[in-house]
């Protein structure tokens, strides 16, 4: 069985698998290549000269051999130029990260590992990811990046569903830059799952490209569709900024999102208070909401969404805990799974009194950036067909939405 993996362009034939040219190399994970019952897990590689069209597995499989242990996967490799070789990074017995290095793809060096008692450990790590970005756009100043996800299956309350590490990254190694007990969540919602990073479009674009799993394992079996079982987040733009824990991971949605925009409605200093909620009726299911709030005097506010006959679902900012959030308790179909109908979020700091969201709202999904991408909710929910409901709120007191767009956008 082949597990995930990644791929790279092997520009200059490094692997003498293309006869000078270049080529494509997957390099991946072979489960159960073995007689245990539950493993071993090796990691193999394929190659194609043909842009993808065609696969050929390479002939003395694997190239890494398991280590002696159950959870050995999800390899990431990237071309290092300062060390000029390969590195690998792959999680190893479910708690922590090996990395390898290479000239070749081929023939593999073990140099280091990282995770042991770092962050949070209350599920198996997999799906490794590590790049490099500049901090507040200044190409001069540099961290790493290590994102891991944690695999559940089980609704446990104390879950991270994806996690990330800023600190240094010297070709062999990674140190972590915060407190080994520093937990830093990449995704506030339950279905951000498994993101992985476009290594050779960051030169050209100017940003690292992350796309995402959005679903959770939880639940992933069960929910309500059929025949297919969740779906990928929008492609988000990541970014390092300093805020006031420290350099955190910021993720806004790639801009390239915006030729989806067709009909637009705009509003502007518009009062909205607990009596008086702002309306905007036959909406289509997929939209684009950006909208700056002044919080004023309310201690809730935000945006009901596919909300009629008693469903909706409520994107919020709770003034008195500066927390941004997604309620799906009401959203539809959420009986599947004990915790699906739950209220998830995280911290945002509003700047001045206000807050900017951006939604991307579709037939069964709703993900919410804050500001300047801070914090990112990313949630499943299974509303009926024809709820089309599009509220804007607020509790306890008056807030203002300084400037408010609402996009239709087009099938992709």
């Amino acid at each position: 069985v082949i597990y995930s993996g990644s791929v790279v362009v092997d520009w200059h034939d490094t692997s003498g698998l293309f006869g000078g040219r270049p080529g494509l190399v997957a390099i991946f994970t072979h489960h159960n290549a073995g007689s245990a019952p539950l493993g071993p897990e090796v990691q193999s590689i394929a190659t194609s000269a043909d842009r993808g069209r065609t696969w050929t597995a390479y002939v003395h499989n694997p190239v890494i051999a398991n280590p002696g242990v159950r959870d050995f996967r999800d390899p990431k490799v990237f071309w290092h130029a300062p060390t000029q070789h390969w590195v690998m990074v792959v999680t190893h017995n479910g708690d922590r990260v090996h990395f390898y290095t290479s000239k070749n793809l081929r023939q593999w060096t073990f140099t280091g590992e990282f995770g042991a008692g770092q962050g949070a450990h209350n599920a198996t790590w997999e799906c490794p990811d590590l790049f490099e970005l500049p901090i507040d756009d200044d190409p001069r100043r540099t961290q790493w990046v290590l994102n891991v996800s944690t695999f559940h299956e089980t609704d446990a309350s104390n879950r991270v569903g994806m996690q990330y590490f800023v600190g240094d990254f010297n070709g062999t190694t990674f140190t972590n830059a915060n407190a080994a007990s520093t937990v830093l969540t990449t995704d506030q919602g339950r279905d951000n799952y498994a993101a992985v990073t476009w290594s050779d479009v960051q030169a050209s674009h100017g940003h690292r490209l992350m796309i995402g799993w959005m679903n959770d394992w939880a639940y992933a079996r069960v929910i309500p569709t059929q025949p297919w079982r969740g779906a990928m987040t929008v492609p988000r733009e990541l970014r390092l900024g300093r805020l006031r824990g420290g350099v955190r991971l910021l993720q806004r949605p790639l801009r390239e999102l915006e030729c989806l925009r067709e009909q637009q409605t705009h509003w502007d200093h518009q009062i909205i208070a607990p009596n008086a909620s702002l309306w905007h009726r036959e909406v289509r299911a997929a939209l684009e909401i950006v909208m700056t709030i002044r919080l004023e005097a309310a201690t809730e506010c935000g945006v009901r969404v596919l909300s009629g006959d008693g469903e909706q679902t409520t994107v919020g900012y709770d003034v008195p805990t500066a927390t941004l959030f997604v309620d799906r308790t009401r959203s539809g179909k959420t009986d599947f799974a004990p915790t699906f109908a739950g209220r998830y979020g995280g911290p945002l700091d509003a700047t001045e009194g206000s807050v900017m969201l951006r939604i991307f709202l579709d037939r069964c999904s709703v993900e919410v950036f804050g500001n300047e991408g801070e914090c990112a909710v990313t949630s499943l929910i299974f509303p009926e067909e024809d709820t089309r409901g599009l509220e804007f709120y607020a509790l306890g007191g008056t807030a203002r939405i300084l400037a408010l767009d609402v996009y239709h956008l087009r099938s992709v």
